[in-house]
């Protein structure tokens, strides 16, 4: 689990340290002055002042709660949810203006330094189908607005590089993109994660703490799966939509927030609201704009552009001779339902790569990826 981290932290230019014991840690953390901890007992090193983001098994989520009591800023269950973790190391960034991240896990002995990423640097969105060029015509004509936005569409279509487009190419482009997964938090911590609280507003406040919408004040907020979101989080974040004014849990007076929020989910909204799950009026303070990402079963012919477009990346990624693919290879990758979408043709092709020769070949997709 440490090196696949590892690889996506080094891929997305967070510069990482690494060790394999607590005391090294502690001493990583006197001397380079991290800006956070990624760690599996937050325990040992509970004392110092480092946010530390805890990871643990599904079945420890009362563990993960314990240490947000204790001071914690945020927990991953396993397997790892790298959307909500690299918003909360982006965050931390934008927060504290640092120029090295680091990344402490135990169990793990070699030590390596990476560069640093700039603001919301983000992909490319890859095709030519009529479908990908009117996301990219949306993206053109509302990102200079400030009107919020609804992006819709399956798991892994791309919402997220939607979202970062929109906010790349708005006149906040300089300012923070704040990500959240409004599905990953609990419901108990959904208020603090979103509108801060201020010290010793409940016993593990031992410090004061703001929320997304005051870090992504002037920039982009990002709110991810926000169909998932409880009925008393999303009538709190319709009064922050409405009066732009947010209230830290604790805290006694409002504060202003310049936040332009573009949300994201794979539900079907309307569904929701007639069964009672969400909001109508949060709805529409929503959905100024609606940006349905397609399906890549509804843009076939862009697979092409995507599998050499991995392939590259991937390759350069693990430092190793670009391999060439078959043409009779990528008609069978383009007759695939792809449920999973982009991100599940990306894990395909990062497995051909792994496992076949120089050249990826019609049988090669066969044998590895259970098409005929």
């Amino acid at each position: 689990m440490l090196n696949a981290l590892s690889e996506r932290l080094h891929e997305e230019n967070f510069a990482t340290i690494e060790t394999d014991t607590a005391q090294s840690a502690m001493e990583i953390c006197r001397t380079e002055e991290p800006d956070a901890v990624i760690v599996d007992d937050p325990t040992e090193l509970a004392d110092t002042g480092v946010p530390t983001i805890v990871i643990v098994r599904k079945a420890e989520v009362d563990t993960a709660i314990e240490a947000l009591r204790r001071g914690a800023i945020d927990y991953l269950s396993t397997p790892i949810d790298m959307n909500r973790l690299l918003g909360t190391l982006r965050t931390l960034r934008s927060d504290s203006q640092s120029d090295t991240l680091s990344d402490i896990l135990p169990r793990q002995r070699a030590t390596r330094n990476l560069s640093k990423r700039t603001n919301c640097a983000t992909q490319p969105i890859i095709g030519h189908s009529s479908a990908i060029e009117h996301v990219r015509e949306m993206i053109r004509r509302v990102a200079p607005s400030d009107a919020r936005v609804l992006v819709l569409g399956e798991n892994g279509t791309g919402k997220e590089l939607v979202a970062r487009w929109l906010h790349l190419k708005s006149c906040r482009c300089q300012a923070p993109f704040v990500e959240v997964n409004c599905a990953a938090i609990p419901a108990e911590l959904i208020e603090s994660e979103l509108f801060g609280h201020e010290k010793g507003s409940f016993t593990s406040a031992v410090r004061q703490r703001k929320g997304k919408f005051e870090l992504a004040d002037g920039g982009t907020l990002f709110m991810d799966e926000v169909g998932d979101m409880s009925l008393s989080a999303q009538a709190k974040v319709l009064r922050a939509l409405q009066e732009n004014k947010i209230t830290r849990v604790g805290g006694d007076r409002d504060i202003s927030v310049d936040v332009r929020v573009v949300a994201a989910t794979n539900k079907n909204i309307r569904n929701e609201i007639e069964r009672g799950n969400f909001r109508e009026d949060l709805y529409h303070r929503l959905s100024v704009i609606e940006i349905d990402v397609p399906p890549l079963r509804d843009r076939r012919d862009d697979i092409g552009l995507l599998v050499e477009h991995f392939i590259e990346e991937i390759c350069s990624r693990q430092n190793i001779t670009t391999k060439h693919i078959d043409t009779e290879a990528i008609e069978i990758l383009r007759s695939r339902q792809w449920s999973g979408n982009i991100r599940e043709l990306h894990n395909v092709i990062e497995r051909l790569i792994i496992l076949s020769d120089e050249n990826i070949t019609a049988e090669c997709v066969r044998l590895y990826c259970h098409v005929r």
